[in-house]
């Protein structure tokens, strides 16, 4: 074997997207073909001398980074979903969509696929583009450019279309929510402001927190599972370093998810979204025992009497005793009073790996602002006592979002990215509201843009689709096909699909997968192996680094990066040197880096010969005030970004813009229904539907990715294999639970509400606990009967279509009411014959060939 057969690339294998990359890995390719993915080696051309490693010692414990990326199993299997059968080979038409003719838009997720050329489809879409402009004017069409997968900048995978369509007259932009946040958003922000998602202050954490901390509370938060897509394992290392200090971890989850399995002093299983009932006990325990910060209360927060007097039920509400509590949340009274006074006695700090479930279901807002407060009850900002996240350090390139000790700069590729920039259209729609906007036919109006970044004031205006003089949607174009798997009503969005108003609908992805069952024509796109790029890796907790991503591989098929794809269509409008400005591919990787802030320490040339860069750890970070340390010394020199300038506990914006407001009051408030949801065991409607749904971010995907994994779907706790030989996703069911309905594991069984029903393996295990049933979103769709029931176990199909509440436009995808029962699988297939006869592969699911007329050639 020659030498020029093989070579060593490196990528970024972290799947946030947007341009914000991570997981940098070493790639081997021999004979042309992935061969190997392994941890890079950061000190391969730089000494640790030059990067300057940071170091935390405590007693004799050392913590400090290491000196190659911390990859996820995502990342070193990669290779798997870089070659999957999945993988769509050619351009496709949806077979009975006709231009010219019958468009049977009521068929789209029944109707198979047949090939076309790329000249053929491009045309196809530049042809439908000029004819819905034409006639139905600017904003016609949606543009579908977010959602987390693989982080591309020149190829950039999410947005690539927008540039092309604001030349044609302007889109309607899908706003993507703020959906690992959504409580922090619609909540947290009118406490202590917090811009741009809500979240605390982190800088300088993992020292604050290492020296000072008593105790981390892992409230909905699992640190081995939801980082890995996003950083790495960094958040495992740091979560065993805890432990090593003495420090102790206690998780607040319904289920014993895999970071409280390895690492929880204590687990207490609360009910999923009853969260809020054992915050307002706590907070009776310390304003009845005298346990609280008054003065920090008095000098740094306004409105408190208010939270005391509905804590205490002055207000005419129920006092919020411990044992009131109880009964609603499952925790026991003498837990809750314990935890109480140990957090009262020891520095605590809070811990997420965003929100999850926790923050992500019915009136979000209320259990995110009461964390707030019972943070502020003991002196928010004092050294141990402050939120911490372990993910998105770094996030929006701040370092007010890094832990980590910081580095000399972040740096960034943004100007080479060609994707969507969090930027607005003048006409815009919350993706949570984009079914019942295409299927209304009167004017749709909402409170906020909604957006992850955009200022608390802007959660006071009212929008309105169509605007003035803007059209509504008649063409869909996506480059993230996967609202049905992972946002809220899946089955609703199938509806809205399937609605003669959208005359057209246009899907590029690497996979056959999800909405692109929908699509009338497909096109396929590469992943990242398959083209060059320049990346970066800051959000790892290691050290920044900018780097230079050679292409692996040849394109699969006849795939084409999304950059490309996008290309071809502009092109047969006559855009493509518009579209381009005139811009190669090498062009824009330089540009990006003459404008990463690296170019003042090394050249191009030698950026391209080295393959990468590392930016030391700063001087000075060891000085670097932590949290809202700031703020907790000096309230008025360091003021939050609150009207006040305090922790405000009662909102006299809320009250003023929103004064009928049930669900969101101007102060955290005890609701467990309400004008929006009836989603409570305390409602009626739970005699009926008896159990709470738990809904994480799932442990073998990244959302709606990586599905198709052989490597992964062999584990237990990934698929379950049923008596039919398919592998269906995992319901874990207490056996409590499963003993009344006779449920055994591996039995297949269905989920359902009024919303419809999915399928799931059950996986009986004391790791949920009862009441709860837990079965992870973003699994692969597989429709029995689209819009209905699936296979596959999207559950996020049967997801409540309402938002977060009234006048909050977020998501809700967990902690939502459903019944459980054994399936008659014969009964199925007998009625869905044609369902349960698709081609089928244990190792990726539902074969493509199912999906072409004749098959996959």
């Amino acid at each position: 074997m020659s030498k020029k057969d093989k070579k060593t690339c490196i990528k970024g294998i972290g799947l946030c997207g947007f341009g914000s990359g991570s997981n940098s890995a070493a790639v081997d390719v021999q004979d042309g073909k992935v061969v190997r993915i392994r941890n890079f080696r950061y000190d391969e051309k730089y000494t640790p001398e030059e990067m300057k490693p940071w170091r935390l010692q405590v007693n004799d414990k050392i913590f400090e980074p290491t000196m190659k990326s911390l990859l996820p199993p995502y990342s070193m299997i990669y290779k798997k979903r870089t070659y999957s059968k999945n993988r769509i080979p050619y351009p496709m038409k949806r077979v009975d969509w006709d231009p010219e003719g019958e468009r049977n838009p009521q068929n789209r997720g029944i109707s198979k696929f047949v090939r076309i050329s790329w000249d053929e489809a491009a045309e196809l879409i530049a042809k439908e583009l000029k004819r819905v402009y034409k006639e139905y004017g600017p904003y016609t069409v949606l543009a579908q450019g977010d959602g987390h997968g693989e982080t591309k900048t020149v190829h950039a995978a999410h947005g690539c279309q927008m540039k092309l369509l604001d030349f044609l007259g302007g889109y309607t932009l899908q706003a993507r929510n703020a959906d690992s946040w959504e409580g922090w958003y619609w909540g947290a922000k009118h406490v202590w402001g917090q811009d741009p998602v809500g979240q605390g202050k982190q800088t300088n954490l993992f020292k604050d927190i290492s020296e000072n901390s008593k105790m981390v509370l892992f409230w909905g938060c699992d640190p081995e599972t939801t980082p890995w897509g996003w950083g790495g394992q960094q958040a495992s290392r740091l979560s065993y370093w805890f432990t090593d200090i003495g420090i102790k971890s206690v998780y607040i989850c319904p289920d014993l998810n895999y970071g409280a399995a390895v690492h929880a002093d204590k687990w207490i299983p609360v009910l999923p979204n009853t969260d809020l009932a054992m915050q307002f006990a706590i907070a009776y325990i310390w304003l009845t025992e005298d346990s609280y910060d008054k003065e920090y209360i008095e000098t740094h927060t306004i409105g408190f009497d208010y939270l005391k007097r509905h804590a205490l039920g002055e207000d005419g509400t129920e006092p919020k005793t411990p044992e009131w509590a109880e009964k609603i949340c499952g925790v026991p009274a003498r837990t809750i009073k314990a935890l109480a006074r140990k957090w009262a006695k020891e520095a605590t700090t809070i811990a997420h790996s965003n929100g999850g479930s926790y923050i992500r279901s019915c009136y979000s807002h209320e259990p995110a602002r009461m964390e707030v407060c019972l943070l502020a009850m003991q002196g928010l900002g004092k050294p141990g006592r402050n939120q911490f996240k372990f993910i998105e350090w770094q996030l929006f390139g701040s370092n007010e979002q890094m832990p980590a000790p910081r580095s000399e700069f972040i740096p960034t590729v943004k100007s080479a990215y060609t994707g969507w920039r969090y930027t607005m259209s003048p006409q815009f729609l919350p993706k949570t509201l984009i079914p019942k906007a295409i299927q209304s036919d009167e004017p749709l109006t909402w409170y906020g843009q909604t957006m992850a970044g955009y200022p608390r004031e802007d959660q006071f205006i009212e929008y309105q689709y169509p605007i003035e003089g803007g059209a509504p949607i008649h063409m869909i174009w996506t480059d993230t096909p996967c609202w049905t798997t992972c946002w809220t009503g899946g089955n609703e969005m199938i509806e809205a699909l399937r609605n003669s108003k959208i005359e057209c609908i246009v899907a590029q992805h690497p996979w056959l997968e999800n909405d692109c069952l929908f699509a009338d024509i497909i096109l396929p796109t590469s992943t990242k192996m398959e083209s060059r790029d320049i990346s970066v890796d800051t959000l790892s907790g290691n050290f920044n680094h900018l780097f230079y991503e050679e292409q692996c591989i040849e394109p699969v098929g006849e795939a084409k990066s999304d950059w490309e794809a996008v290309c071809e269509v502009a092109q047969k409008l006559g855009l493509l040197e518009q579209y381009t400005d005139g811009m190669s591919e090498m062009d824009l990787i330089k540009k990006g880096f003459m404008e990463s802030g690296v170019q003042t320490k090394i050249s191009f040339e030698e950026f391209l010969a080295k393959g990468y860069y590392m930016i030391p750890t700063a001087d000075g970070w060891e000085d670097d005030i932590p949290g809202f340390g700031k703020f907790y010394q000096d309230p008025k020199q360091y003021p939050l970004e609150t009207p006040s300038g305090l922790l405000e506990i009662f909102s006299q914006d809320l009250a003023d813009v929103f004064p009928d407001d049930q669900e969101r009051k101007p102060y955290p408030q005890w609701i467990a229904f309400g004008e929006s949801h009836s989603e409570s065991l305390l409602h009626p409607k739970s005699e009926k539907y008896p159990y709470l749904i738990v809904s994480n971010h799932p442990r073998w995907r990244v959302h709606a990715n990586l599905d198709d994994i052989s490597w992964l779907r062999e584990i237990p706790t990934c698929k379950v294999a049923g008596p039919d030989g398919y592998l269906y996703e995992p319901v874990w069911i207490n056996p409590v639970d499963a003993e009344k309905h006779g449920i055994q594991s591996g039995d297949v069984v269905k989920l359902f509400n009024d919303n419809g029903w999915v399928l799931g393996g059950a996986y009986v295990t004391e790791r949920i606990r009862p009441g709860a049933i837990y079965q992870d979103h973003g699994a692969r769709l597989d429709p029995i009967k689209a819009g209905e029931g699936d296979r596959g176990g999207a559950n996020n199909l049967i997801c409540v279509s309402n938002t977060v509440s009234k006048h909050c436009a977020g998501e809700v995808t967990s902690g939502f009411l459903i019944n459980i029962e054994k399936c008659d699988l014969d009964a199925l297939k007998a009625e869905y014959p044609e369902a349960f006869n698709r081609e089928y592969d244990p190792g990726t699911g539902v074969c493509l060939s199912s999906w072409i007329v004749g098959g996959a050639e």
